[in-house]
């Protein structure tokens, strides 16, 4: 079996109510969607993680001019073999961002390919599945306006918790002042129910503004605080986590083995959360475990994206070792968007849902379990490429 032919396809959709997290607005839903085809006439679906406000069209480059060729003609099965292949080629130039997401993008499509071959599902190939389903969390609490909204957000809170979710992630990240103002209102609005929130400031602050607003969640019973500070602030992550009374999460803005290495051996995280859609992919993320086991640090992935990206995270969430074996481990929690995006309903014939329960199992159907709604990649599709024939 040999890789035949790579599309690349840009999305991009316009929102009616622009939002916004700590580093700016977000006026649309855009992502980079890889399909490759084998000689076998299987094909394995890949995304690669729009990381905050950036272009689509940078990771589809990367992937045009730069990876497809590398991989057109070789064996989808060396999944090792050519995410090394194209780590290497890129490294002068790559290594981190919209590379690392296009190669990503690409490995993500090859265990598709591979599970599809062998008829598991992603997870198995992983080695198996620690558990067979996943409590999501709610993630959502952007602003509309910007500051002031408060009243607003603890509103949102009590909706999600009619909806079921027991933890909630809140965007904060605007100003001290704001950020306490809106964490006040929310926990007032939740007083006595059954909710565990985490903050995600999305490195909006330096060090003394995070630890400042930190000694503030020290007293919320938080499950983490999520990207205090810029990702390349090693030794800032490594003071908050010694000086905060809150579990310290990062990593979404980290990328491979190596930045990951980096961020173990700084001891900067009690949670490293990496993006399928930028870390490396499924094959990095089994580096990125291992190393996060030999330090003691437990892996809860980031998940953002389309249908594509979501299904592959479940695969990887699924396969996550617990770091503190016990009998009654702290489980991770899926992060489960509530804002708008068009491309997760609607581009797969099975999109996610809750179970009875609330939480989301582990589907078994082989490789990432997608089925492509044509239409809809069509008619959000803005750019397309093919490489190979």
């Amino acid at each position: 079996m040999i890789i035949t032919k790579i599309h690349v396809y840009v999305l991009r959709s316009p929102l009616e109510t622009p939002f916004a997290f700590s580093q700016g607005w977000v006026k649309q839903r855009c992502a980079t969607l890889v399909e490759i085809e084998t000689s076998e006439g299987i094909t394995g679906w890949g995304e690669a993680f729009s990381q905050g406000l950036e272009p689509p069209e940078i990771s589809a480059a990367v992937i045009t001019h730069a990876l497809a060729p590398l991989i057109v003609g070789k064996n989808p099965l060396d999944c090792e073999v050519l995410w090394h292949e194209m780590y290497q080629r890129t490294r002068d130039y790559g290594r981190k961002g919209s590379v690392m997401a296009a190669i990503s993008a690409i490995d993500m499509a090859l265990w598709d390919i591979i599970g599809t071959y062998f008829q598991v599902p992603c997870c198995q190939l992983m080695g198996g599945s620690f558990r067979s389903s996943v409590e999501p969390y709610a993630t959502g609490f952007y602003r509309i306006h910007g500051q002031g909204e408060a009243t607003r957000l603890a509103d949102e809170a009590i909706r999600h918790h009619s909806n079921g979710y027991r933890f909630m992630k809140v965007k904060l990240g605007f100003g001290l002042d704001d950020d306490i103002a809106v964490m006040d209102a929310i926990r007032q609005a939740l007083d006595g129910k059954d909710v565990t929130m985490m903050v995600d400031t999305n490195h909006g602050y330096g060090y003394r503004e995070a630890r400042k607003l930190g000694e503030y969640l020290s007293e919320c019973n938080l499950r983490w605080y999520e990207e205090p500070l810029a990702p390349e602030d090693y030794k800032g992550y490594a003071r908050l986590r010694s000086e905060l009374n809150v579990a310290i999460a990062g990593g979404e803005n980290e990328h491979g083995l190596y930045g990951f290495q980096q961020l173990f051996m700084h001891n900067a995280v009690d949670i490293a959360q990496p993006d399928l859609g930028s870390c490396g992919g499924l094959t990095a993320l089994r580096h990125i475990i291992t190393l996060a086991q030999a330090h003691g640090v437990s892996v809860n992935p980031h998940v953002w994206g389309s249908a594509v990206a979501q299904a592959a995270s479940l695969q990887a969430i699924a396969s996550v070792p617990h770091a503190h074996y016990q009998l009654f481990p702290l489980e991770p929690i899926f992060e489960f968007d509530q804002s708008d995006h068009p491309f997760r309903q609607d581009l797969v014939d099975h999109a996610l849902v809750r179970n009875e329960n609330g939480w989301l199992d582990i589907p078994i159907r082989p490789g990432l379990g997608l089925v492509i709604n044509r239409d809809c990649l069509k008619h959000f599709t803005t750019a397309s490429h093919t490489i190979g024939g």
